[in-house]
């Protein structure tokens, strides 16, 4: 019988693709790295860089390799006017704990006595002062004994560049003497009776407003003479010198008829 012969086919081999794609994806991956290295570079990492990669491609590294320099990226407006004001308000923030400081130190015994007490907020440094410290009760008039204090004050503020707004608080017991018709005028005076006096030591009037509050805004119950002792007293407030943001509000538009 006659054998059949076998006749070999080559084949082609369909694999060979992966070798070219594997050398395009090393590659791609070495570019990606050396991008990040640079986008992120500084002197050091750079000649380290460039070092392993004269290794790797059968080069002698040069020992005085120079750092390329990338080009400086500019910031759109928004965003450094935003940095700015961000700066802007870190080192006036940082003045005005100096300035709080300052005061605390001038009016240390009262603050100790508990008649003084000094915070500071976005808004500003306020200066609560104990209205039996500067008025005797019912009155006006600054006492003898305060004048030295306000005094002290104000020669710490007066080269400050910073506005002050001066207001006075009342309890909620109605006034009785014929000078005052109710709180409101009471508190009102006092707090002019303040200004006036910072404005004759130094401190230049356009950057002085006085404001009466009656018992509108009480830090204590009225309920106790404790609480009412507290609530008469007068507020000094350093507010931030930073520009406020001023927005025009659109008119809204007409709603539809039905």
């Amino acid at each position: 019988m006659r054998r059949r012969r076998r006749i070999a086919y080559d084949h082609d081999n369909h694999d060979r693709w992966l070798i070219s794609y594997a050398d395009f994806i090393t590659l791609l991956f070495a570019f990606f790295v050396v991008m990040y290295a640079i986008s992120a570079i500084n002197e050091n990492k750079y000649r380290i860089l460039a070092s392993s990669l004269g290794d790797a491609f059968g080069k002698t590294p040069t020992s005085d390799a120079t750092v390329p320099q990338l080009p400086a990226v500019a910031l759109p407006p928004e965003i450094k006017q935003r940095t700015l004001k961000q700066q802007q308000a870190i080192e006036e923030q940082a003045h005005m704990t100096e300035v709080a400081s300052n005061l605390l130190d001038v009016m240390a015994p009262l603050v100790k006595e508990g008649k003084v007490r000094v915070t500071q907020s976005r808004r500003g440094v306020s200066i609560e002062i104990n209205a039996n410290v500067l008025f005797e009760p019912g009155r006006a008039e600054l006492e003898a004994r305060s004048l030295m204090v306000l005094r002290a004050v104000a020669e710490k503020l007066k080269n400050e560049p910073f506005n002050l707004e001066i207001t006075g608080h009342t309890d909620n017991v109605p006034i009785s003497n014929s000078v005052f018709a109710s709180n409101w005028e009471l508190s009102a005076v006092r707090a002019t009776s303040v200004v006036r006096l910072l404005a004759d030591s130094g401190i230049a009037p356009a950057r002085l407003s006085a404001i009466g509050r009656e018992a509108s805004q009480p830090i204590a119950s009225n309920d106790t003479a404790e609480g009412r002792a507290r609530n008469r007293r007068v507020e000094l407030m350093i507010l931030s010198g930073l520009p406020d943001t001023v927005e025009e509000i659109p008119v809204r538009p007409n709603p539809p008829r039905s």
